[in-house]
């Protein structure tokens, strides 16, 4: 069952997602080589917290943390811990909240000090691909327009796509209908309609795009051992164009003053 969102609703929908945004540009102030995953959960939940909100991984079907942090080899679902970010390393974080009886729900990939040029350009192109995949969220359209979209620029560029691990609806459950590959063929899959609110999120591979899970339960990672990004938005189906109701903002002026020093 596909629920259309009023015009209030989406309004409510993108207070969660600022929310997201701003704890977001909050953990980026932190992301440096030696600090911990553990560290940037905390952080990420009080943030949530004191603004109202309630982290909405936290519990969610047993997951033990707020955010999901994937470091490196890690696609998505990487629980937090101790051990030590490294200089080289990128880590994946994906950020829910519920505010007001509605969702958020955003990603980011974040280098760690130096990165590879290599993995900066899968970075670089997912990133991109999730604009990609945006500019086909309009009414009419197909959700199989939405993957060929991401699909043929990421493979364009010599990455490879997960295809277990998907996008989804969001309103006032965290994953609602309907399901947003990130590959497909255009005119293929659900109709798009206004009202529609879609969480679009590449998971891209630089090596081949098989995965397997990890023995705790919850941590998707490569096959191959090679690196994935990850980078999601939450938007609303538009007449003319998407809404995005998260944004990356907020990380990006952390990051460029950053870049600055």
């Amino acid at each position: 069952m596909i629920y259309l969102k009023t015009k209030e609703e989406i309004e409510l929908l993108r207070e969660s997602n600022m929310l997201v945004a701003k704890t977001h540009g909050e953990v980026a102030k932190w992301i440096k080589p030696g600090v911990t995953t553990l560290k940037l959960d905390k952080i990420a939940e009080e943030f949530i917290r004191d603004h109202g909100g309630v982290p909405a991984f936290l519990n969610y079907q047993g997951f033990p943390n707020s955010l999901c942090t994937s470091v490196n080899d890690q696609v998505v679902h990487g629980i937090p811990n101790d051990k030590p970010l490294e200089n080289g390393d990128i880590v994946s974080v994906d950020c829910g909240t519920l505010l007001n009886g509605y969702y958020g729900d955003s990603a980011y990939t974040y280098c760690v000090g130096e990165v590879d040029e290599e993995i900066k350009k899968l970075l670089r192109v997912t990133r991109e691909s999730l604009y990609k995949g945006i500019e086909q969220a309009v009414e009419g359209k197909r959700i199989g327009d939405i993957g060929y979209a991401v699909q043929s620029y990421c493979e364009d560029n010599g990455f490879s796509v997960v295809r277990e691990m998907v996008g989804h609806g969001v309103g006032k459950n965290l994953h609602e209908s309907p399901e947003v590959p990130n590959y497909g063929r255009r005119g293929n899959g659900v109709k798009l309609k206004e009202g529609m609110v879609i969480a679009i999120e590449p998971m891209i591979n630089l090596g081949k795009r098989h995965i397997v899970q990890e023995a705790d339960g919850w941590t998707i990672r490569t096959r191959d051992r090679k690196v994935s990004a990850h980078f999601e938005h939450t938007v609303a189906v538009g007449k003319n164009e998407a809404d995005i109701l998260s944004s990356f903002k907020f990380v990006e002026e952390v990051l460029h003053l950053q870049s600055e020093k």
